[in-house]
């Protein structure tokens, strides 16, 4: 379940996803298999060749893409989250969701 974004954040991830473009999403989030990750970042693109690339350049394994027709996505949690969302500079997803 997502919580903390608004419609036009999420219709702002869906397009650059669309357009192949790598975009990143934070939201709160809760999962029981997760215990103390309380925030999540969908990092899509429609370019699934690109996206594989990105996992790879990160140390990620792409077998764990969601492969959604429209929308594929890596999820991203904990420490690598932090990680990764430093080094692409996205502060105010950072703060926001209280990740550092």
């Amino acid at each position: 379940m997502a919580f903390g974004i608004n419609r036009k954040e999420l219709e702002a991830w869906k397009k650059r996803v669309s357009e192949g473009k790598i975009a990143y999403l934070t939201h709160f989030w809760t999962d029981p298999r997760f215990p103390g990750i309380h925030t999540v970042t969908k990092v899509g693109c429609a370019d699934l060749e690109r996206l594989t690339a990105w996992c790879v350049q990160n140390g990620l394994n792409p077998k764990y893409i969601h492969q959604r027709v429209e929308f594929p996505h890596f999820d991203l949690i904990g420490e690598k989250q932090k990680e990764i969302l430093q080094k692409e500079e996205l502060w105010e997803q950072l703060t926001r969701f209280r990740i550092v």
